[in-house]
């Protein structure tokens, strides 16, 4: 009989669920409570064990379970929560939350992704904080214009810090980038595309690393760019997007404004959707979608971009 765990992880401790022998155990989450939770999974030897993405309080927990050999698959917690709502557990402690976990695991079986390695995982920090330090130099800058005498000072010191410390961010993912072949090769690749700046690479190398090794539909579902059906009946609703992952979209959205005004192919369909009617916005995320497809056809393929 399969096993299958759920790990509900919170910042101190872990609660984990085992089924469907209905074993419950709570750890500490610090290296001693997580190295007794792997020793515990490897004796029951469970075919998956399923967490949650915690605002990385997941990865060390991921880190120790994935050296000893144990299957684990991070999952959205949106899908978890959707999964509690139609088993009827509308309740929510930590102990519900690794059970729900486990039955997840059990009856949807979700597929096993390789674990990224450390440079990968250094790549993705580096992008992130790098995202978080233009935001804030955004918010500051929009502070100096309404700023009083009194923290003015203030506020541009803030600003010259932060734009040093972008600055080395950069640096540190050019660097990072160039000494790995692999990622070096993929971003010349990407950058030949009229629209794909540096920024804009390195957050798809970071971000999407699935690029090139799905097919147009599951690449732009994960991105979160394939139209969703609204239909009921004889009522036909508006496709929208929804869901994947918004930071690869903000990417694509830059990325496009510029492909649109400089990308000879993304002009053209572009004006071609406006002058069927389109809103610009549609007929925007239309052509994010197709950047999408795009690039992930240049990858699979190893090709450079051609206008032709």
């Amino acid at each position: 009989m399969e096993l299958f765990a759920g790990i509900d992880v919170g910042k101190d401790i872990l609660e984990v669920s085992i089924r469907p022998d209905d074993i419950r155990k709570t750890f500490s989450n610090d290296e001693d409570g997580r190295i007794n939770l792997a020793r515990l999974l490897v004796t029951m030897k469970p075919a998956l064990t399923v967490l949650e993405a915690s605002g990385g309080y997941q990865i060390p927990v991921v880190e120790v379970l994935a050296l000893r050999g144990l299957n684990v698959v991070v999952v959205n917690p949106r899908q978890i929560r959707d999964f509690a709502k139609a088993i009827g557990k509308i309740a929510k402690t930590d102990a519900i939350d690794a059970e729900v976990i486990a039955r997840f695991g059990e009856v949807i079986r979700p597929e096993i992704r390789p674990l990224k390695d450390v440079d990968a995982q250094r790549l993705q920090a580096l992008v992130a904080r790098r995202r978080q330090l233009v935001q804030m130099l955004t918010e500051e800058k929009n502070r100096l214009q309404i700023a009083t005498p009194w923290t003015k000072a203030d506020i541009e010191a803030h600003i010259e810090w932060l734009t040093g410390c972008i600055d080395k961010a950069g640096k540190d993912i050019s660097g990072l980038i160039k000494k790995t072949p692999l990622w070096r090769d993929k971003e010349n690749l990407l950058r030949t595309f009229k629209g794909i700046g540096p920024v804009n690479a390195c957050t798809l190398l970071a971000r999407l690393p699935e690029l090139g090794q799905l097919n147009r539909k599951k690449i732009a579902a994960l991105v979160g760019l394939a139209p969703i059906n609204r239909d009921s009946g004889k009522y036909r609703g508006r496709r929208t997007i929804f869901g994947g992952r918004a930071d690869v979209r903000a990417a694509l959205y830059m990325a496009t404004l510029s492909a649109v005004s400089h990308n000879p192919v993304i002009k053209v369909f572009y004006e071609h959707l406006i002058h069927a009617g389109k809103l610009p916005k549609v007929a925007l995320t239309a052509c994010m979608h197709k950047v999408l497809i795009i690039l992930n056809a240049m990858v699979r393929t190893n090709t450079p971009w051609c206008a032709r």
